[in-house]
């Protein structure tokens, strides 16, 4: 588990399917690996894998290249919104 981005209003932290030796960190991870992309304020979150994973991939890459010292926070907040429509799992802390 990897957290990639951390802002006022979103968390992206990523989950990396474990090559054959590694522990998996959840059951999950151990299956497909993807993108876990939570709302702050909203208090909601996504895991996207697969082509949806890779496609959200693709666009904060595509952010990166657009901007050599790197998208600004409002950028990428932007580009995160645009996923928060498929939030639907509420966050739970324990």
């Amino acid at each position: 588990m990897h957290m990639l981005y951390n802002s006022d209003s979103y968390v992206v932290v990523q989950f990396e399917a474990p090559t054959d030796g590694d522990p998996p960190e959840s059951a999950e991870a151990a299956r497909h690996g993807g993108y876990e992309l939570v709302d702050k304020f909203a208090r909601r979150e996504i895991f996207i894998q697969g082509s949806m994973a890779e496609r959200f991939k693709e666009g904060v890459e595509a952010l990166i290249e657009t901007r050599p010292a790197g998208p600004s926070e409002e950028e990428m907040d932007a580009y995160i919104e645009r996923y928060t429509a498929l939030m639907q799992q509420p966050v739970v802390l324990h």
